[in-house]
Formats: structure tokens, sequence, C-alpha cells
């Protein structure tokens, strides 16, 4: 299974209700006191720091960690290793942070994390002398670091769907949702066994396809402040409703309620499908020798009512554990990750970037051509709900989503009892 972080790993399903601790309130066992006064403490600290990522991915940053120690021999920074699950990664965090630990100076946060770590004060705030220059970085990189106007995490990869097309039997992307579903006649006339392939299954990946068709409809799930529902909004219910209308139609494969990108990808380059929704890692697994479509497709972003839709961001960010003694070091870390040397190696193991420059590199998009259409697809892309109750957020709209698919709830009932839950997580 593929990582959200990279490409599509399920994000933590515990409940993030329950572990919230009130901003301030958290004490600290290395003698920084409450969250807020260990945010004004250590902001020129100088020295060692460790560096904490789940076990899947460090063979990205590892190179870039050992380039940083030959360049600062006075501030070397260690690498642990969390555990591969998300949920786990999350726990082990959470725990060391909520004791007030300065376990871990930086942490490589899911982007689905980084609200709730900051609603709970364990983040450093990005500004003054610890501030970032993100102009260079894709700004929807940088929304995912952002909770109430506010930096508190430097964007370190990121990831968007891309819509996958069989060139053999569409010669051009569809332009929008209504092409899309009005070719798949194209798929039954030539025997291919199904139009649109995507995960649907009730997992993080339905969370992440609702709520992109939410997003490319023009809805949303929660507002700007995190807690209030907007999903019954007319955009939302519209992209909700574009969904389970062609799921229940048949242009979305009615086997993509058991599906995850595993799944996708070996539906899509078997020959079994006509589109995916998928993450960038499916264009490599389709060009392979073996492959039903080699030479046969292309990617384009995927789309909504009216032109490019909006796909669900993936990645992770970089925070700073306000408890850290060396953040100093730890801002200058982070940025050094950002830098073009580092996004080009990202590119180059298939971690897509966050400096938008990476996306122009001819000799880049000659090895990866599908990085312009990442670049257009991550420019129109937003984040899965930004809101320190972000599990509780993702179990509602699975759960109804799910009951919208499979005939149990109307997409009416769906959103009031997704907003319900939305509101009942919020308290």
């Amino acid at each position: 299974m593929r990582s959200f972080n990279t490409r599509s790993r399920v994000a933590v399903a515990a409940s993030a209700v329950a572990l919230l601790a009130l901003a301030g309130c958290s004490s600290s066992s290395n003698g920084g006191g409450s969250v807020d006064e260990a945010a004004g403490k250590n902001l020129d600290g100088r020295g060692a720091i460790s560096f904490a990522m789940g076990k899947n991915d460090t063979d990205k940053l590892q190179p870039v960690i050992e380039k940083w120690n030959a360049a600062h021999p006075d501030e070397k920074v260690s690498l642990k290793e969390l555990p591969g699950e998300a949920d786990d990664q999350r726990n082990k965090l959470v725990q060391s942070l909520q004791a007030g630990n300065d376990d871990y100076d930086v942490m490589a946060l899911d982007v689905v994390w980084t609200a709730e770590f900051a609603a709970n004060g364990w983040l450093q705030p990005l500004e003054g002398s610890l501030a970032l220059d993100t102009s260079g970085l894709l700004p929807a990189t940088v929304a995912t670091a952002t909770y109430r106007d506010k930096l508190y995490a430097a964007p370190q990869n990121t990831n968007a769907q891309l819509l996958y097309y069989r060139t053999d039997l569409a010669p051009a992307a569809p332009a929008n949702w209504k092409a899309l579903t009005d070719s798949c006649s194209v798929a039954k006339a030539k025997g291919v066994q199904d139009c649109l392939v995507t995960q649907l299954k009730q997992y993080e990946g339905l969370t992440a396809n609702t709520t992109q068709f939410i997003n490319s409809w023009g809805g949303a799930v929660v507002g700007p402040d995190g807690k209030t529902p907007e999903v019954e909004s007319p955009q939302s219910k519209a992209g909700l409703q574009a969904m389970v209308d062609a799921y229940t139609g048949g242009q979305i494969a009615k086997r993509s309620t058991g599906f995850t990108e595993e799944e996708t990808n070996l539906a899509f380059v078997g020959g079994e499908s006509m589109y995916a929704y998928n993450w960038p890692y499916m264009f490599t697994n389709a060009e392979k020798d073996g492959s039903a479509v080699k030479g046969k497709f292309a990617v384009a972003p995927i789309v909504g009512p009216t032109g490019p839709g909006a796909s669900t961001l993936g990645g992770y960010n970089d925070g700073i554990n306000v408890f850290s003694k060396n953040k100093a070091t730890a801002r200058d870390f982070v940025a050094f990750i950002q830098n073009q040397e580092n996004q080009v190696s990202f590119a180059n193991a298939s971690f897509p970037p966050v400096l938008k420059s990476v996306y122009d590199d001819a000799a880049l998009v000659a090895k990866y051509p599908y990085l312009p259409v990442l670049k257009t697809a991550l420019e129109n892309a937003k984040p899965r709900p930004v809101t320190p109750y972000y599990s509780a957020v993702s179990k509602a709209i699975q759960d109804n989503a799910t009951a919208a698919l499979t005939g149990k709830a109307t997409v009416d009932q769906a959103v009031a009892d997704m907003s319900a839950a939305i509101t009942q997580a919020a308290k």
C-alpha cells in the first residue's frame, strides 16, 4: 500500500478528539513550562538535533541528513525512525509532546496533522527569527502548513492525484467531468471492463476522493475556522452527488468500493479500465515492461464540472517541537530540506517536491514527463480539511460517503449527518 505522505498510505484513524489538550496547559518535563512559555524559549538555540519520520520514507531524507551533517559538524542531525503505520507514528509523537519532552526536535508530520499539533501548541510558530521564505513553494503546500493564518511547519514534499487515461481509447484527456462520464460508452464498446477506477473503500482514500469531488465542485468540508461544517452548501452537495451518481450509474466502477490505491494500480496497469484516479507513483508502473497500457496512456489533472478539478493534497510538513532546545538549528535544517538540490533529489525518488522551480527543470521533465501535469494539479489542489479534529472529520466523511454510495442514505441525508458529526467533534 502506498503512502499519502509519499504516494498514498492510509492516514491515521485514531480519534484526535480524545487526545486534544488545551494549548498553553501542557506541562513540560524538560523544564520548559507550558507550551506558551516554551514558544518563547530557545529561539536562538544551536546544537545537535533529532529528526523524526516514519520509517517507510526515511530513505529519501537520509542523503539530505548526510549532506547537512557534513557541512554542520557542530549541529548534526540524528534520524529517529518512527513506526511505519501512520496511526502508530502519530501516537508516538503525541505521547512525547503531551509530556512536554524534546525527544524529537523536528518532526515529519502528515499534512493533516499540522492543524491538530498547532492547536495544541506543540509546534513552534515559524515567525520572527524563525520565519521561512515560502515564496518559492507551491502555495497549496504552504496552506497545509498554515493554521489560523500562521505558519507552523515547513512543507517538505507533496502529492496530488492525477487522471490517467488510455490514449488508445481517448486520444485527448476529457475537458471536464461530463466529458469523462459521456466517454464511458467507448470503454463498453471496446470491451474494457471499467470506465473509471478510484479509491472508494472505507478508509482514508475515500476521504481523499470525497474531498476532492467536493472541492472540485467549489465546496468545502469545513470553514476557515477548522470546525464549522460547510458540507451542506449547494456546491458541496453537488460534488458528492456527482460522485454518487457516477458510481450508481456505473461510470465509476462498482468494485471501487473495495479499492485502495494498489487495486486501482493493478486494474489500470492491467488494462482493465479506461481511466483511473491515482497518485504519480502509478506512472512508473504503467510504463514498465509487462504493463498492458505501456505506451498507450497519458496523464492530466483530475476534472471538475468546468475544467481541471481540485486534487486532494498528500505529503509531509516538518514541524519544530515547541520544547526543542535548538530551534535556530532546527529552523535552518527544515529550510535546507527545501533547497533546489534536495528537492530535485526528491523528484528523482518519486517524492514530489514543494519547490515550484523543480517542476520546470527541463532535464527532470525529460525523465519524468508527468511533472508539468503534476505541477498544474498541485496548483489547483486543496488540502484535506484543515482542522484540529481531523480524525473525527475524516471518519464522518467516510461513514456518510459510504452510506450515500451504497444507497443507505440520500446525498441530502448524508451531508446532514456529516455536518452533525463534524459539529459534535468540534464541541
